[in-house]
Order: structure tokens, then C-alpha cells, then sequence
């Protein structure tokens, strides 16, 4: 399909991105594994799990886009069901976003968590559905929708990090015999 063939290089560096992200999320989470927070598995399901989410169904969107298709159909049923799952998938979100008791959710948490991926699948769904349609219009709403998912997982990323190492880390970062270390990582003693 000529419409889809234009978008290759668009889902090459985005799908590229999102693996590539992917995987610095497992190193990362190796690293906080070492010294694991009290409740972590909880608040991991709430705010880790859909970061992982996001960049996979950016990952899945852009291998999905790559196959040569020969009509749109076949694919906009696709994106359709990753959008509709992706909307379901945000009222996990919330739920497990009130159930854990590790850290009290702000705004931002809760527009970065479940408002705005909400509205990227949302997105997804609405815009696959118009594919048969309005094609070369809907391919501009699922582009816009992976990368949407794509920038929310990176805040949510980050955002996570600099709470693991400001906030976390920092509770429960004292070493042997009195030693403490830091925010910056350097050791004082007490």
C-alpha cells in the first residue's frame, strides 16, 4: 500500500526507539532491584508496567505498519483493537494506581499515568476506525498516537528514576557502621 510505504522511515526511527527503550527499562530495573523498596511489586504495576505497555504497543504499532498489507483493513482492525485494549487497559491503570499504598498519586501521576494514555489509545481506536475511509488523515492520528505513547513512556520513565534515586533510595541508603551516602552518591558519616 503506497499510504503505508510513506510512513516507513516514521516507524523505523519509532519503533527503533521504543525497543531501544525497552530494553534500558530492564537494565534500570536491575539496577533498583539490587536494593528493592518496601511494596515495590505494588507501585511497579501501577506506574513501571504501563511505561513497559506504552513502548510495546509502540513497538507492535510500527511492526504492524511495516507488513505489507495489501488494503488498510486488515491493519486498521488491528490498530483498532490495540487502541480499544489500550483505553481498557488505563482502567487497570487506575485501579491498580489506588489500590497500592507505596506513594500518594498527584495530578501529574494521574495525567501522565492514565489521562493521556487514555487519550493516545483513544486516539488509536478512533482514527483506525476512520482508516477504510479517510486513509491518509487516520495515518496522521496513529502516527500521532505512537508517538504520544512513545514521549509519555519516556516521562513516565524518568519520572520514576528520579523517584527511585532522590526519593527511595535516599530513605534506605545507609551503609555500614554509620555511613550514609548522599543524594549526590557521596559518603558521609554520621
Amino acid at each position: 500500500m503506497p499510504e503505508l510505504t510513506a510512513w516507513d522511515s516514521f516507524y523505523v526511527i519509532v519503533g527503533s526507539a521504543a525497543g531501544a527503550l525497552i530494553g534500558l527499562q530492564f537494565v534500570v530495573m536491575t539496577l533498583v532491584a539490587q536494593r528493592p523498596p518496601i511494596r515495590a511489586a505494588e507501585a511497579g504495576a501501577a506506574f513501571g508496567t504501563p511505561t513497559i505497555v506504552h513502548f510495546g504497543t509502540v513497538l507492535l504499532l510500527s511492526a504492524l505498519t511495516r507488513v505489507p498489507w495489501r488494503t488498510i483493513a486488515i491493519p486498521a482492525a488491528l490498530w483498532c483493537l490495540v487502541g480499544l485494549g489500550g483505553v481498557a487497559y488505563a482502567a487497570i491503570v487506575v485501579r491498580r494506581m489506588r489500590r497500592q499504598k507505596v506513594y500518594e498519586p498527584d495530578f501529574e501521576d494521574w495525567l501522565f499515568h492514565v489521562a493521556l494514555p487514555a487519550a493516545a489509545y483513544a486516539l488509536l481506536a478512533l482514527a483506525a476506525s476512520a482508516a477504510p475511509f479517510l486513509t491518509r488523515e487516520a495515518l496522521f492520528g496513529i502516527g500521532a498516537a505512537a508517538l504520544l505513547l512513545l514521549f509519555l513512556g519516556i516521562h513516565n520513565a524518568w519520572d520514576a528514576i528520579v523517584y527511585h534515586v532522590f526519593v527511595n533510595m535516599k530513605d534506605t541508603d545507609s551503609g555500614p557502621r554509620g555511613v550514609k551516602t548522599s543524594e549526590c552518591g557521596v559518603k558521609t558519616s554520621e
